[in-house]
């Protein structure tokens, strides 16, 4: 009897220990494509979500080409002051961390890239281009040769080449030292992510494993968690075991906002709803009644409005294509030979090149070719309809009281002086000089208030009103 009791009691202690496996999940956030105000929105939701489920793990698998400073800075802040560590990793195999995705790399607690990805050209890009030229290496010095020994790069540090501007010097300067703060935070290469903004270098995942850029390479999500089981990690100056094998993953998909965020965030999008926008409710203004213009317009500028709350606007260049517009408008009602419909156009193109802030924008700005089509575009549209007001207005009058001097018709009954007519189907009072017979055909030749006043069609007398 004894015996079966010790057996029970051995099984009720070993149940707790069967089922010591870890209850908290890893949160999985999924970034592709640009860093836009889209990709922010839906990254920072998912860090809080996360924190909020008192997740083991925040895991942000990045394949990005780069993005716009202002998103990539509000995820970097959340990053940092996470509760929950965070690991990147580009993946998969193919995918890269240019520029934006560098600085998020070395924001994490874990870095971490797939076989065959890349990292690194960090360098602030301007609208028409790099923000300056890399740097000379010693490469271009010994005419070429490579001087690789020993594994290590055939480039050294050297002094960054003359840049375009002032404004091109202050932001490379700006993201070569928060690159560097956060690589000194996370104990990471400091000098590399250096080169990396102000000569635009990369590397493949093996070279930044190397150079420690990185903490590891795994092929994918499963293996990186099982690689990083057990590594201590401080959080908040606070160190941290992490128990991540076994542990159940918990994908947080992009929902419909951030997919409408994303569509109506992007720049070129965002002035063409504005102009929509305007147009709608001008066509409304001018045309009281159609309700269809002013509604989808009102719409569109509202979503405009949003848009450009998001994005890093220079309102000099929203204040060009408001001038614009208004010069294209009054294009139409204002005999200037075509000089406002010229200016107007050429406002348009300039306040659409530097309607993003270029400081902040990156790479994520309003194409030149884009603005260049808009600009033809709307002149375009404006001359066209202009000329199809004039091609209007020398046609012959087919309507109005100009219209009935001289009209043909004939009396339907007869009378001396006053009687009724049928003139261009529909039946007049008229008064005649003359007496008419029924079916005698006349002519109209003038017109008092709504009485006709005619003569008979052979008659060569006329009047005119």
């Amino acid at each position: 009897m004894l015996r079966w009791v010790l057996m029970f009691a051995a099984l009720l202690t070993a149940c707790p220990a069967t089922a010591a496996v870890p209850e908290t999940p890893v949160v999985l956030l999924t970034v592709d494509g640009a860093i836009s105000p889209a990709t922010a929105d839906y990254a920072v939701r998912g860090l809080h979500k996360a924190a909020d489920r008192g997740a083991t793990l925040i895991v942000i698998q990045l394949d990005t080409p780069g993005g716009l400073d202002t998103s990539m800075r509000r995820l970097l802040k959340e990053i940092l002051v996470s509760p929950v560590p965070v690991a990147t990793f580009v993946g998969p195999r193919g995918a890269r961390a240019a520029s934006a995705g560098t600085f998020i790399i070395y924001a994490s607690h874990i870095a971490a890239m797939a076989p065959a990805t890349n990292l690194g050209a960090a360098s602030p890009v301007r609208i028409g281009g790099a923000a300056g030229e890399p740097a000379r290496t010693q490469e271009k010095k010994r005419g070429g040769k490579s001087a690789a020994k020993d594994g290590k790069s055939q480039d050294k540090e050297s002094e960054e080449a003359p840049s375009a501007d002032t404004m091109t010097r202050k932001a490379t300067h700006d993201a070569a030292a928060y690159i560097r703060s956060l690589a000194q935070l996370r104990g990471r290469n400091a000098e590399w992510a250096e080169r990396a903004v102000r000569e635009a270098v990369s590397l493949s995942a093996e070279d930044a494993l190397k150079l420690k850029v990185i903490d590891l390479i795994a092929d994918d999500v499963p293996d990186l968690l099982k690689k990083i089981d057990g590594r201590n990690v401080t959080v908040q100056g606070v160190e941290r075991k992490l128990e991540t094998a076994g542990a159940e993953t918990v994908t947080i998909a992009p929902d419909w906002r951030v997919e409408l965020l994303a569509v109506i965030a992007n720049p070129s999008v965002a002035l063409i709803l504005m102009m929509v926008g305007i147009y709608g409710l001008l066509f409304e203004f001018s045309n009281p009644g159609f309700v269809a213009p002013g509604v989808i317009g009102g719409i569109c500028l509202l979503l405009a409005s949003y848009a450009f709350q998001l994005l890093p606007i220079n309102y000099a260049g929203v204040g060009l294509i408001l001038l614009g517009m208004a010069f294209l408008v009054a294009e139409a009602f204002v005999p200037s030979f075509g000089a406002l419909g010229i200016g107007g156009a050429v406002a348009l193109v300039f306040g659409s090149v530097i309607l993003i802030d270029p400081e902040a924008a990156g790479s994520y700005a309003v194409p030149v070719s884009f603005s260049v089509a808009l600009g033809v575009a709307s002149a375009a549209i404006v001359f066209l309809t202009a000329f199809l007001a004039l091609k209007a207005r020398r046609r012959p009058v087919v309507s109005g009281r100009e219209d009935m001097l001289g009209a043909s018709g004939e009396a339907i009954e007869d009378f001396e002086s006053e009687g009724w007519a049928r003139v261009r189907g529909e039946q007049w009072r008229v008064t005649s000089s003359a007496p008419l017979t029924r079916g005698q055909s006349l002519r109209v030749t003038g017109i008092d208030g709504l009485t006709l006043r005619v003569v008979p069609a052979n008659s060569s007398r006329g009047e005119a009103q």
